[in-house]
Order: C-alpha cells, then sequence, then structure tokens
C-alpha cells in the first residue's frame, strides 16, 4: 500500500474493488490497480480447425500465433481483430460440453461491435449462420443479435452507429 495512505484521514478515490470470497464481502481501495482494457478472452473448444475456421473465415479474426503443444495434445491459436488480440483459441482432448442455457454462472457470451446490423447479419446469412432474430436494447435503442460458435458459446453483434 503507498505510505502516504496509511493515515486514517487518506481514501484512495481511484476505484474500490469488491471482492466476494464465500459468503463475505471485502472492500478494498487501491490506487496501485488500474485495469486499462479486456487483454484476451479465452475460448476452450472441441475441434480445432472448426474454430479456428469460424473465428478466421466467418468473424474476420487474423491468427497470430499458433502452436501444438504435445505434451498436452493441444493447440493455442493467438486471434486478434483489428490488429488487437481479443481471443486466445485453445483446444484440448474431450473438453466437457458447455452448459446448454445461457442464464448459467460464468461467461454469458462474448459480445462484437459492429457499425451496420443488418449488414453483419447477411454476411451470417450468405456463410450460413443461424442466428436470432434482430432484437432492440431497451435502454440504448441500439440492435443487436445473437449466435454461436460451433460449440454453443453465444456470441452478440452490438450496432453502434448513430
Amino acid at each position: 500500500m503507498n505510505r502516504s495512505c496509511r493515515k486514517k484521514s487518506c481514501k484512495p478515490k481511484e476505484f474500490a474493488v469488491k471482492l466476494y470470497l464465500w459468503d463475505k464481502i471485502i472492500t478494498s481501495n487501491s490506487k496501485n490497480m488500474k485495469l486499462n482494457r479486456i487483454h484476451h478472452v479465452a475460448v476452450i473448444c472441441s475441434d480445432y480447425n472448426t474454430s479456428k475456421h469460424f473465428y478466421t473465415d466467418v468473424l474476420g479474426l487474423t491468427v497470430e500465433s499458433e502452436h501444438y503443444r504435445p505434451e498436452r495434445d493441444s493447440y493455442k491459436a493467438d486471434c486478434s481483430l483489428n490488429g488487437t488480440y481479443v481471443i486466445e483459441l485453445f483446444s484440448f482432448p474431450n473438453p466437457p460440453a458447455r452448459l446448454s442455457y445461457p442464464e448459467a454462472a460464468g461467461l454469458r457470451h462474448l459480445a462484437f461491435e459492429v457499425e451496420h446490423i443488418d449488414e453483419a447479419i447477411q454476411e451470417l446469412d450468405a456463410k450460413g449462420v443461424a442466428h436470432e432474430p434482430i432484437r432492440t436494447d431497451e435502454y440504448t435503442g441500439k440492435r443487436f443479435v445473437f449466435f454461436s460458435d460451433p460449440d454453443g458459446l453465444p456470441i452478440e453483434l452490438y450496432e453502434m452507429c448513430d
């Protein structure tokens, strides 16, 4: 902790983090941790080639590096979107299936911003990707659509045009 903040009257205001530990809530004020952005999201797939095709050829991500790890019988690909590293794609032999309902604990879905949802949906249709009907965010008025990756991970396209 910063020595200047050991006095009772000193209350750093940069942010407060709530850590949920079992049934207790611990509030921590800190000047040291500053989150800049999400670095990446790791996605475990059951069929590496199918998922790699989906994330690169369907969604347009670029594989920046790719490695096979023989000791784990696993592939790992670092994928970027518009030059920014966003998805780490893993394969493992026989991974357990994802829970089938979207409100299970944990990561619910991945969301990507698009400028024009209609054009994005036309591209999904042309590539044979099934999707839900377009919905409108009741709070922002923006339109969005959901579809799934080959392992059933929900993916959202969220329109950001004005």
